[in-house]
């Protein structure tokens, strides 16, 4: 009787229609991304069903045109630098600290107060550290690509100590306890068990922060100006001028642009959804 009760649930439309909606929101935008980018200029309209019609002959000449007018390669090339320095660090130098901060909260609150402080970063606009940022990086030297990456270092910290603590609180002490008792000590401890084990939050860390990293314009624009060293996020600024932008260039450069870190997300995934869940579930 139960098992006839299963096969006859309605269906939760409700949840159902949210679900179709919000895959339609996602999805849409991204049709008319690629629709848009393989379209000539003599194929756009302000008609919606025109707009939405599928390209006459599918070119990638718009692709060709955005990548010499982005300087495609140079700009892919400090992305790529920022994106990866960036990920290698934080994942190096944000996990021992959570390691150091979490396992150090049950005995002194001193390192609750050092957690709260850091995490608490997360509500500090970038507009507000934006002016003395930019006075400090030039008077220290450092207006370049490597000032970009410790203020990276610096502004992914909160988020990435508070999935990492949170991560460790499901990674039994009695691990480390054992480590000891065989004389491993407390570096060794970390390097040889814990960094292992926290290999799910390591791919969490790495693909959100490079997904930031990845699509912030306004550090490197505010930081890196006059250098001639432009991330994509910033070269594709070039499509939009006083009179309008150029959507179909503009749409195919962004679609060039999403392709590396979506290929870095699907390679990750598996590993993503482990250090959420786990992270979240103690």
């Amino acid at each position: 009787m139960k098992t006839k009760m299963k096969h006859g649930e309605k269906v939760n439309w409700p949840i159902t229609i949210l679900l179709i909606l919000g895959c339609l929101t996602v999805f849409f935008p991204l049709y008319m991304t690629i629709v848009i980018a393989f379209k000539q200029p003599s194929e756009m309209t302000n008609d919606i069903m025109g707009a939405l019609a599928l390209p006459k002959s599918w070119s990638f000449s718009n692709f060709a045109e955005a990548m010499r007018v982005t300087d495609f390669w140079n700009s892919l090339g400090n992305s790529l630098l920022l994106t990866v320095v960036t990920v290698v660090i934080a994942i190096l130098l944000h996990g021992i600290a959570s390691y150091a901060i979490g396992r150090s909260m049950a005995k002194s609150k001193a390192y609750n107060f050092i957690y709260l402080y850091i995490v608490s970063g997360m509500f500090v606009p970038f507009a507000i550290l934006m002016m003395p940022l930019i006075k400090q990086t030039a008077q220290l030297g450092i207006a370049n690509r490597f000032g970009v990456i410790v203020l990276y270092v610096v502004f992914y910290m909160p988020i990435n100590l508070m999935l990492y603590t949170g991560y460790l609180k499901n990674i039994p002490i009695a691990l480390e306890e054992a480590a000891r008792v065989d004389g491993a000590s407390t570096w060794k401890t970390y390097w040889s068990i814990i960094f292992p084990v926290m290999k799910p939050m390591h791919a969490t860390v790495a693909v959100l922060t490079a997904m930031a990293v990845w699509n912030d314009v306004m550090t490197p624009l505010v930081i890196m100006s006059g250098t001639g060293k432009n991330t994509l996020p910033l070269a594709q600024l070039n499509f939009q001028t006083q009179f309008g932008t150029n959507y179909n260039l503009a749409f195919a450069s962004y679609l060039l642009a999403l392709l590396p870190i979506l290929i870095f997300y699907l390679v990750c995934q598996k590993q993503i959804i482990n250090g959420v869940v786990n992270g979240a579930v103690k």
